[in-house]
Parts: structure tokens; sequence; C-alpha cells
């Protein structure tokens, strides 16, 4: 690509404002100081958690390959949350949209069950090595209350049939029980890893009944999933913004209401789920982005909880997103830009490590962070949806979780003279000065620090100089070993060159290849060995706005041949690199673990198993014999 082609892309990318003095950074270099000999507290991956709207997706080759993708980032397990799994239809894909036709009834009304759609999105989801954090919903056209018109009229209104209660209790108890049976049956090696979530947004559209039929809903669904599989993890409400009275209603039904099902006191709570959306917005003709309300909420979900009776029970924050519409293309909002750009994957990776410290402040269990982004098939290259991949190209945010992915082991203490308290950015949010912080962990002789430089507004503005000094254990001296990954404009940014190269939505070969080479490209500077300086080595280097940096910390010893080039100064540059074979020995090879995961993934042989492809069963379990909590 030519220089003027890419300043031309840059100009387009970053451009959306010209530079104001109100947001121009300080001159004065940002020092962080990390002590890798400190002893760490575990370090808990929440941001190994995915979603989307569309769960006949799941099947396609290109959404296939993102969960491997996925699949791949951690260490360990990945969980993925879709919506429509229980919606009457022929399974077709179909935006904001899914069906599996999983539940019907004969002329004489008997419920009829084929799990034969939802049965191949099971096995898409595990064989790919990722883990179901299953969602119970939406209502089956034969149950509902409500059941015509069934489907929505738009992808963007929620107006069909599937978001009523149930016209029969026992009816939806029994389907849960046959499809936990069709589970265990299947997936008895990996069923135990899953965990369970009934419904979505219980208080918004998605659910067009009361708080009572809520609760009701969920003591059948507890006592029936629970009576297949005890150790299953169920959880809800999965509210749409915990601020409001819901969440907190629905946690004392659970601890001292009356049981639907049982009458006794109480029903089983395996897990807490709310969601949070920071909101997006146009201010002053640029992108104005809302983190610190985004933790706000956050917030006021871990306050809910700590308060309750569930103090101690796991949160998974099951959507959590900068805005509430993943399948709203830019094109329908313009403020939508900011997703094909770094600073989606700032904005992520920053409220990641925010939340784990405001749960850590308020003595909450903070399990799950859920990224509700995904793939859309058959769309236009870079449409602007809430993806991770476009036509099976990675996104700058896909990137970012990439290098956050690879932190493991224990959280280290980190000092950055750019990070303000937590109770400062709660109340002021990002928007006044930028937030320059950092994560970071070591797992065995490997030290990784992830750095970010984030800020609400998308304008243009200046880098920061990065002073960072890392204090390493014995064992480095007296030489280490460094890496040093990147994304922002230049590095893993596809978009960026897909610009340059006229934003081509049918891209040749030769285009194609150039834009899986620029997704990969995340290579700051070529490897390099340092100096300890008693037992510290200090970098620096320039992080420019929305830039995400992983640098990885490990000892040279002198009898590793060819060594790379030595300075103990600065970095910079660019390129590709991976983890050297002394990384993978002590923090772990991921696709190791994948293939792991996936081995415990696998589904039962289908040749010991009753036929059932479609069939047939009359119930005649009374509410009575439903066991209780």
């Amino acid at each position: 690509m030519s220089e003027r082609a890419l300043l031309s892309a840059l100009a387009l990318v970053i451009g959306l404002l010209p530079s104001s003095g109100a947001f121009a950074q300080a001159k004065n270099p940002v020092t962080i100081e990390i002590d890798a000999a400190a002893a760490g507290t575990s370090l808990k991956p929440v941001w190994a958690y995915f979603g989307y709207d569309e769960a006949n997706y799941t099947t396609l080759p290109e959404a296939r390959e993102l969960l491997r993708t996925l699949a791949t980032l951690q260490q360990g397990p990945v969980h993925v949350r879709t919506h429509f799994l229980f919606n009457t239809g022929d399974g077709t894909p179909a935006l904001k949209w899914g069906s599996t036709n999983l539940y019907s009834e004969d002329a004489d009304e008997n419920p009829v069950y084929d799990f034969t759609l939802i049965d191949q999105i099971m096995d898409a989801t595990l064989e790919a090595g990722v883990f179901p954090l299953f969602e119970i919903g939406f209502m089956p056209k034969a149950l509902s209350t409500r059941p015509d018109p069934y489907e929505n009229s738009s992808p963007y209104v929620l107006d069909g049939g599937s978001f009523f209660p149930p016209k029969d209790y026992e009816k939806w108890a029994g389907l849960v029980t046959a499809w936990a049976e069709d589970a265990k049956e299947l997936y008895s090696d990996s069923v135990s890893g899953w965990s369970w979530e009934l419904w979505n947004e219980t208080h918004l559209r998605y659910f067009q009944g009361t708080f009572e039929e809520y609760a009701r809903l969920y003591d059948y669904t507890e006592a029936a999933l629970h009576t297949v599989l005890p150790n299953a993890r169920l959880g809800g409400p999965a509210v749409a913004s915990a601020d409001g009275a819901f969440l907190a209603d629905f946690l004392e039904h659970c601890a001292s209401g009356t049981n639907g099902v049982s009458g006794q006191v109480g029903t089983r709570l395996d897990l807490v789920t709310f969601h949070a959306k920071g909101g997006v917005g146009l201010a002053d003709g640029h992108v104005q982005m809302d983190l610190g309300r985004q933790l706000r909420l956050h917030r006021a979900g871990f306050e809910a909880v700590a308060k309750s009776a569930f103090a101690a029970a796991p949160i998974v924050i099951s959507e959590a997103d900068p805005d509430g519409c993943a399948a709203c293309p830019s094109t329908r909002a313009r403020h939508l830009d900011y997703r094909n750009s770094p600073a989606y994957g700032a904005y992520e990776v920053a409220m990641m490590k925010h939340s784990l410290d405001l749960a850590e402040d308020l003595g909450v269990d903070l399990r799950g962070v859920l990224t509700w982004a995904f793939t859309f098939p058959d769309t236009p290259f870079f449409a602007g949806y809430r993806a991770l991949a476009t036509n099976g190209v990675h996104l700058p945010v896909l990137n970012a979780f990439k290098l956050l992915a690879r932190l493991s082991g224990d959280r280290l203490p980190v000092q950055s003279s750019g990070a303000r308290p937590l109770d400062e950015l709660l109340a002021q949010g990002f928007r006044d000065v930028p937030d320059v912080d950092a994560l970071a962990a070591r797992d065995g002789d490997q030290i990784q620090i992830l750095i970010w430089h984030y800020h609400d507004q998308l304008a243009a503005a200046d880098p920061v100089q990065v002073a960072l000094t890392v204090t390493v254990p014995a064992t480095f001296a007296p030489r280490v070993r460094i890496t040093h990954q990147r994304v922002d404009e230049t590095h893993g940014n596809a978009f960026t060159v897909w610009r340059s190269q006229g934003s081509p939505q049918a891209p040749s070969g030769a285009e194609l290849a150039e834009l899986r080479r620029a997704m990969d490209a995340l290579e700051l500077e070529p490897e390099r060995v340092a100096d300890l300086a008693g037992k510290t080595v200090t970098l620096s280097f320039e992080l420019p706005r929305f830039a995400v940096s992983l640098l990885t910390l490990t000892p040279f010893s002198a009898d590793q041949a060819k060594p790379p080039p030595t300075d103990g100064a600065s970095l910079g540059g660019g390129g590709c690199s991976c983890r050297t074979s002394a990384e993978k020995g002590t923090a772990g090879d991921p696709l190791l673990a994948t293939l792991l995961f996936a081995g415990l993934a696998r589904r039962r042989p289908r040749g010991t198993r009753r036929e059932r492809r479609t069939r047939s069963r009359i119930e005649r379990t009374r509410s009575s014999e439903i066991p209780t909590c």
C-alpha cells in the first residue's frame, strides 16, 4: 500500500473531528509501574463470554470459524449465549431472529418435541470448542398466551408472540425437562460445564408479562431443569438494566417468596444475571461513548446483589456493551461508526479492568462480562454492525480481545499516573481526561502487561508517552526477552486497509489476502532482549489514542541461540509475532487447551441413544409431581 493511501485511510478513520485543545494530551509522560515480584491474586478471565441474537447463524461456516477463533482465545473455557433457542419456525437464519421448532402440539394438544435443529446448533457450538451459556427462551407458538402474530413485524420491533408467558406452566416445565434430558443424553461429557439462564431483558418487551408471571416461570423452570440436571447452574433475571426494582424484587422472591411450584419459601438461584449498556451518541459532530455510565450500571447490579441473600452468588453481566442494538448497522445511525475503529476494543479492555476493580471493591463474585457481538453473514464488509468479524475478517475489537485473553495466572499490582481512582471514574466518567491504565499478570516465568489509552470522545488527539518500569522476579536476571503487540490504526486493523483499497464490497483475492494480513499484523516491533538494572527493566514508547498494547516479558538465558536485538531503552516498529517456545512452556498453549476442552465437549455417539428425531410424548405430570427446589 502506498504511503499516500495509508495516510488517506487514517484520515477517514480518525479524523472524525479536528483536534480540539480541550482534549489535547499532556506532554508529560505517563509512568506505569508493575511489581511482578509481588504476590498476586488469581485473575478471573471475565471477558471469556460472547453472545448474539441469531441462533441459526451458529451452523453457518462463517460463524463456525469465528466460534473456533473464540475458543482459542483462552486457556480456559469460553461461553457463548444466543437468543431464540425455543422459538417456533423452520430454522432459517435471519437478522435478529431464530427458531428451532422444538415444540408443537398434536390435534389433541399433546406436546410434540423435535430437537433436530437445536441439536445441530449445540453440535456446532461444542464442536468449535466453546460452551453454552444456554438462554432458555423464548415461548413456542403452541404455548404462547398470544400466539398470533408470532414473528416480529420487523427485525427492530419486539411485537411477536414468542415474548409472552405460557398458557400452561406444566407444559412449559415438561418442555424444559425434555430438552434437559436430550442435552444430558447427547452431551453428557460436557453439560456439566454449561451455564443456564432464563429469558432475556425480562422487564422490557422481550417478556410481555408481569413480574409475578416471570417469577412463576422461573420457579417452574428451576424445578424442571434441576430434576434432570441437579448440578446445573441456573440464573436470571437478565434485566436490561440493574438500576430498577426488578432485579431486587427477583432476588427477594428467590430468597423469601412463595415458590410457584412447591408452595414453599424460596427458589434455588445459582447465578445472578443482568445487562448494562453505556450509551453512544453524537456530540459536536463526533462520536461520544459513555463508559462511565456503563460502570455505574455495573455498580448498581453489584450493589443489589451485595444487599441481598445472594451476596455470595456468582454474577454474570450477560450483555455488557457500549450501545443497545448489535443488529443495527452504522448506516442507520452514524454514531455507530465506532464499531470498526480501535476505540471499541479500548472501551472493552478498560471496561473489563474497571469492572474487576468494582467487583472487588464491593465484595461480589463477578464471573463474566459478556460482549454481545458476533458476525453477520451475507452482509456488506465493515457495515458497522456490532460485530467481532466481517465476512471472516477480524475487526480491531476482536484483536483487542486476543491481547486481553493472553493474560493468565495471577494479577499483579499496577500503578499508573494516567489512571484515576475508581470513585472518580464513576462520578466523572471518561470525558475530561483519558484513561491510560494497565492490567498485568504473571503466569510462571511469563509476565504480560496490557496497556490502553481510552477516552469517551472519538476525536483526533496526540499520543501519550509511556514510561513503563517492571520489577521482575530474581529468576529473570540478568536479561529479559520482550515482545510488544499492538492494536491501533495501523496494527491489527483491517478496516484502515479496506478504506485505503477504496472500500470494496467485493474484494479481489489479492485485496482479501491483504485484509487478512492486516488483521494478523499485531507486532509493533521485532522481539528483543533488554538488560536489567538491578531487578527492574524500564521501557518507553508512544501510545496513540485508543491503542491497546500487550508487552510480554520472559527470562532470557545465555544458552538461548541467536538472541534477538538488544535494546534496554525503548520499543517501536511493526510486524507480526507469536509466543516463543519458552512462553508456551510456562503459560500454556491456547491451541492445546482448546483441543482438550473440545475433547470434553464431544457428544455421545448416537448409536446408543433412543430414536427420537421427531417424537410425541403425552404429558401426564401434575404440578404436585414436579420436585421442589
